[in-house]
């Protein structure tokens, strides 16, 4: 195989899926970039007009490929996916000769304006920051959290209009540290993220320095953003407002513990939940005697904000 091929493996999912799939496929297989064939982008050759094709681009063949899939959608199944939630998942790998693919994959991505005022760029695109806006640069695909999926975008919207200037935050399963920084850039005077995955620690860490946000080497040492590797049960802080955009399952199970983080009248953004799986998150807010300020709703997501009343 020359250098410059690259191997091109096709995964059938529900489109809805498409950050915690691509999240896997960058920590486990030599993936370069992802990309979801939906009709929007037939224009591009390399696109399928399959939607639901979650299309990986890889830099070498992977071992144990069918075993890898196997045991993550069956892991997504012991966290309370279905078969239709979580799609198929049939796949087929090919051998690709090299036609500047990683150019072609970037030019699915565009700025994303998730409010009048956050505006979500990607790092190869030029964008000149207007007056009050809070601007985020990542580059899409480094770990789950780019800000186009509507979970994350559900936080964001949260954050913007109910945490005030000079809060304390907690980002529970902070992913690529999209909301920790959105955080900080809206007025808050300290961000504890967490995550239980050891790979995305670093890459929160690198996009909160290109976003200018000041890294924490100790948790509540100052102003700017703590990262770590931690669970919210784990966690001795009290916060003002907590993000947990998590899958609704492990919400439903850790709500105690993400409660038990939030001080006294603090407010809460719970997101990742699809529509049919509100009754588990309900259960669980009422059960803790969460107060529920809002439900927000995007395309067939929902997000809860609540607040802690005792």
């Amino acid at each position: 195989m020359s250098q410059t091929d690259y191997w091109e493996l096709q995964i059938k999912i529900n489109p809805d899926l498409e950050d915690i799939v691509a999240e896997f496929c960058f920590e486990n297989l030599p993936c370069e970039g992802v990309v979801l064939a939906e009709e929007a982008y037939k224009d591009l050759e390399m696109i399928s007009t399959t939607e639901g094709t979650l299309k990986v681009f890889l830099t070498e063949e992977p071992q144990n490929l069918e075993q890898l899939l196997k045991s993550e959608r069956e892991l997504l199944k012991s966290r309370g996916l279905s078969d239709e939630e979580l799609g198929s998942w049939e796949h087929v790998i090919s051998n690709k000769p090299n036609e500047d693919w990683s150019k072609k994959w970037k030019e699915k991505w565009d700025i994303t304006r998730v409010t009048d005022k956050i505006v979500i760029v990607p790092d190869w695109l030029s964008y000149e920051d207007k007056e009050g806006e809070v601007v985020i640069r990542l580059e899409p695909g480094c770990a789950f959290g780019t800000g186009t999926h509507q979970t994350t975008q559900l936080c964001m919207k949260a954050l913007e209009k109910y945490m005030k200037k000079g809060d304390k935050v907690a980002d529970i399963g902070m992913g690529s540290g999209i909301l920790s920084i959105c955080a900080k850039k809206l007025g808050a005077s300290y961000v504890h993220g967490c995550d239980i995955d050891e790979d995305v620690i670093d890459v929160a860490k690198e996009n909160a320095v290109k976003n200018g946000v000041t890294l924490l080497s100790e948790p509540n040492s100052g102003e700017g953003v703590f990262f770590e590797l931690n669970t919210a049960d784990k966690i001795q802080e009290k916060f003002d407002f907590v993000c947990a955009n998590i899958l609704h399952n492990v919400l439903a199970e850790i709500m105690g513990d993400l409660k038990n983080i939030m001080k006294s009248g603090a407010i809460m953004s719970l997101s990742g939940i699809l529509d049919e799986k509100k009754p588990v998150v309900l259960e669980a807010i009422k059960r803790e005697n969460l107060e529920i300020i809002e439900e927000i709703h995007q395309d067939q997501w929902t997000s809860f904000v609540v607040r802690k009343v005792d």
